[in-house]
């Protein structure tokens, strides 16, 4: 099952695909709206496709860059909730608390150091 942000990302990605598909179509091929009875007589202007080249470019990276964002925010799997991090967290600290350290276990007592004994001078 999906989270939000998943079901949110997928959305994105699929509406600037979408839109970015119908955009270039349409700039490339506009007597594909004569099938909504749109006259199509601009054209053959070189002014448009001055101006519709530039913002095709942009446009189709913008879409591109949400369509990634859209893609990573549905292929990304959900955070953990801040209680269970909260909980794993003081789970371990209990844990460490009741176990010895290692130093514990190892290491002996602290010895007190021998001081080498003097001879007694006999006479």
């Amino acid at each position: 099952m999906a989270s939000k942000d998943q079901a949110i990302g997928g959305v994105i990605c699929l509406v600037c695909i979408v839109v970015g598909v119908l955009y270039t179509v349409t700039l490339l091929y506009p007597q594909w709206l004569n099938i909504f009875g749109v006259e199509v007589t601009w054209l053959s202007n070189t002014q448009f496709w001055v101006i519709a080249v530039p913002v095709l470019i942009a446009f189709v990276a913008i879409m591109g860059i949400g369509a990634w964002i859209g893609w990573t925010m549905a292929t990304t799997p959900p955070p953990k909730p801040i209680e269970e991090i909260t909980s794993e967290i003081e789970k371990e600290q209990k844990e460490t608390e009741e176990k010895p350290t290692a130093q514990e276990t190892s290491a002996a007592p602290p010895e007190e150091e021998k001081k080498p004994e003097k001879k007694r001078k006999t006479e």
